[in-house]
Formats: C-alpha cells, structure tokens, sequence
C-alpha cells in the first residue's frame, strides 16, 4: 500500500530503508526522553508498508533501522512474512504491535517502550532481542519459534490485574538461549512446555505476583542447558512441576518468598543438577516428590521450613553434612513418615563411605516408624531402642548384659539359694547361676541344681523375662541391621 502523504521524516525513513541505512531521531546526547514531536514521529502503517512493499536499492540490503522514534497506530504485522532485518530501538509505541503468525527474519526492540506485544505463533530465523524494554501490557510469545536467541536482559514487565499473565511464554521453541538476566516482571510468567536447546538465564531476576497462581509457572519446561534463577527474587510459587533439566537448576543465593504456601514446587521433574544454597532460607514449602536428580546440592540453612521428598530419587548429595542435619529436614517432612527419603539418604551416605552417618539415619528411621505404631508395637520398639537401638548400636547389649550380670552376681554371692537336693548339686557360683538366668539357651547346670526363696526368687524371674527380652531384641535388630547391608 502506497502512502501518499508521508511527513518529512517518514520520507527520511523510505530513504534510508532502500539501503538499509539507520535513521536516529534522538538528539546529539542519544536522549529520548524529550518531546514526541511530528519530526520524532512514524506511523505504524507506513512501517508495515515499508517492510511488505518497501523500495529497493540494487546491490544493497534494504533494512528497516530506526531509533528514537515515537511510533503510532498499530504495527499489524499478522501472518505477514517479512524478509528485512528490523531494529526499531529506542522506540516508543502508542499501541502494541501485533506480530501473530508472522514469519521474520530478525527483530530488535532494545530499550523501547510498548503497551506490549502480541506475537503468538510467530517466527524468527535470528534473534528475537528485547534488551531493557518496558513493557506496560502482557507480551504474548506462545507457540512462537526463535530460530536464535531470545534476549529479555533487563527488561521490566508490568500488567494489570485485569490483563492476567504479564509474560506468556508457553509452548515456546528457542533454537538458543533464553536469555534474560535482570528481568524484572510484575505479574504471572508462563513457561508451560517450553523447549529451549540452550540455557535459561534468569540470574539476578525480579519475579513478583500478589495472585493466587505461580508467579513462575513452567510445568513439562525441556531446557537442554542449564536454567539459571541465581541471586533471583521470587515472590510466590515457582511451578517446575514435570520439567526435565539437562543440566543444572541453580537457585544459589535466590530469595524463594511464598510464605504459608508452595515456594518451590519441582515435583515429577527430571533434573541433571539442583541446587538449592547459600543466600536467605526459602520461605514456603520445597516440593521434590517423585523427582529424579542425578546431583542434589541442598544447604540445610537454605531450606527450613516443611519440604516433600516422598519418592524423590537422587544418585548424589552433597555437601557433606552431619547426618543429624540431614535428618531435621526429614522431620518436616509434610507427608509424615516417608520410608523412602531415610533409604535415599542412607544410600548417598554409604556411596561416600560415611557407614556412621547411615546407621544413625536407619536407626532414626526406626524411630520415626515407631511413632506410627499402635502402642504395643511402640512399646516393644523401645525396648529394642534401649537395648540394641534397633540392631544398629549392638554394643549395647554387652552394656546390658553386664550390667545385670553384676546385680546378679553381687546378689546371690551375699544369699547362696538353697540346693534343691542336698548332696547332688554342683558348688554354687553367683557368677555362673546369674548367667544361667540370663542366657535363655546356654545351660551351666546351676539354675536346675539351686532355688531361690522370697524376693530373690522374684529378682531370679525378673533376670529370665529380661534375658528373653534381651535376646529376642538382639537377634530382631541384628538380622534387621544385616539385611540392610
């Protein structure tokens, strides 16, 4: 379409497009921030003419290069192929640009300001650089394939509550990296079944929704790289939930806000790498159910408060940290007692050869399993707890055992029992009669040859039922403590 009234500096703007030559609006110091007069002024029309119809120079690469413009009416690019280079920076737009379906070579918008931008199922060959824009409406890039680079460094997004999600991003394919460190965006940001062949770098981010919805919302998110949310504040849920992460998912030094509710949420995911440590502690809960990651950094002061680890799979942990550590997170395990977070954990202890620190884990285990039980269950678990801890502290049934040896032994040597056939029985022994009482199966032939009267008949019983005890405890807990080697 012809237009047949160009301004002056739309006619600057034909000119320079011929050859792609850049034109700059801003005065001699690079300010934009002065008036948006008619010479600062293009009208989106004559842009889209321009780049669908525009003129030609022979032997030159028409290009549209236009900074420091004021740019209105809408720029309909919809469905539109467009084959020349387009950098409008610096630019403010009165009305957003709609770019739907749009087939583009490459597009720069660096530090230009929009109502924001529609641009669902678009598509660029190159980079797609939004570098420092703001935006003051939602940017819509679901469906859209970045043949290169989608860059949102610095840039700030900001849209009313009525405008619901401030950046879509869902089902978007970059050939490259996402990168954005920087951003800042006020409002939900959608990420659902992205796939992006590089990284993800949000370090340094500002991530903040007062909704009821994630404010990072990345369910079934494919990155081949690494996704990168380090020094980041997030304020609300970060959703991962499904996501499969070649590399690492560091969350080092970042400020997890969702206090009272999900702070972090990468349950079902499949991650190379997590790590979550150093910086202030996440406020809300960590949810890692179900999840499967190759190497687990997690800082004991960075999480807190309740976690879910109910059948998260993890091949390495670290750093190394005393198994008590480890084992208060446990205890703020939301579901309750998980048998499957102490094996995890007593597996990652044993591949690094801290055996210490995975008995203590089973036998805390043991413990926590007790609180489960009806209360005969609980009480014959602490009488394995105090004799043998469960299997894994057998030393304590020597400690056991000689203790009631010596009680025994001191009380019968001062009141030897009464033979019960004068002239057949052995010599007494105090020593030897207590063990007889004590060791259910070994026999020294004094218990059969002698019987106690009065309270040491009773002290007699008390010494049997406590043998039995003791060794039906040690044979439970040791063959308990072997079948876990």
């Amino acid at each position: 379409m012809e237009i047949n009234d160009p301004t002056p500096a739309e006619r600057r703007l034909r000119r320079a497009f011929a050859t792609g030559a850049e034109v700059d609006f801003r005065d001699e110091s690079g300010d934009t921030a002065g008036r948006w007069g008619p010479e600062r002024t293009v009208r989106a029309r004559v842009l889209r003419t321009l780049l669908l119809d525009g003129p030609r120079e022979p032997g030159e690469t028409a290009a549209l290069k236009l900074r420091g413009a004021r740019i209105t009416g809408t720029l309909d690019l919809r469905d539109a192929t467009v084959e020349n280079v387009v950098h409008l920076t610096h630019c403010r737009f009165d009305d957003a640009p709609l770019l739907d379906g749009a087939h583009l070579r490459y597009v720069s918008l660096r530090d230009s300001e929009l109502p924001g931008l529609m641009a669902t199922r678009a598509r660029t060959d190159g980079n797609l650089r939004m570098t420092r824009c703001r935006f003051d409406g939602p940017v819509r890039l679901d469906g859209a394939r970045i043949g290169g680079v989608l860059l949102l460094d610095s840039a700030e997004l900001t849209a009313g509550e009525a405008a619901g999600t401030t950046l879509r991003l869902n089902h978007l394919a970059v050939a490259d990296d996402l990168y954005a460190p920087g951003l800042s965006v006020r409002g939900p940001v959608r990420l659902d079944g992205a796939d992006v062949a590089g990284s993800v770098d949000l370090t340094g981010a500002r991530l903040e929704s007062a909704g009821p919805e994630a404010v990072l919302h990345a369910q079934s998110l494919a990155v081949a790289g690494d996704v990168l949310l380090r020094e980041a504040r997030v304020t609300g849920r970060t959703d991962l939930r499904g996501a499969r992460v070649a590399g690492r998912l560091d969350l080092s030094y970042a400020d997890l806000s969702h206090p009272g509710r999900t702070a972090l949420r990468a349950s079902s995911a499949t991650i190379g790498e997590l790590w979550l440590r150093a910086g202030p502690a996440v406020r809300g809960t960590v949810n890692l159910r179900r999840s499967q990651i190759d190497v687990l950094f997690l800082d004991s002061e960075k999480v807190t408060g309740e976690v879910l680890f109910n059948s998260l799979g993890y091949t390495s942990l670290t750093p190394h940290e005393p198994a008590e550590h480890r084992l208060a997170l446990l205890e703020r395990d939301g579901d309750g007692y998980v048998p499957h977070a102490y094996e995890q954990l007593t597996a990652a202890y044993r591949r690094i050869g801290d055996d210490h620190a995975a008995r203590l884990v089973q036998l805390a285990r043991q413990r926590r399993h007790r609180r489960t039980l009806p209360w005969y269950g609980r009480l014959w678990g602490f009488a394995q707890d105090v004799t043998v801890g469960y299997g894994f502290r057998p030393l304590r049934a020597a400690g056991w055992l000689l203790s009631l040896l010596a009680i025994g032994s001191v009380a019968y040597a001062l009141h030897h029992p009464q033979p019960l056939k004068a002239g057949e029985a052995p010599p007494f022994s105090p020593v030897f009669y207590t063990l007889d009482l004590l060791l259910p199966v070994i026999s020294f032939g004094q218990e059969s040859a002698f019987a106690p009267r009065g309270w040491y008949q009773a002290l007699a019983y008390a010494l049997v039922l406590t043998g039995w005890i003791l060794a039906t405890t040690v044979v439970a807990g040791v063959t308990r403590a072997v079948s876990r080697q």
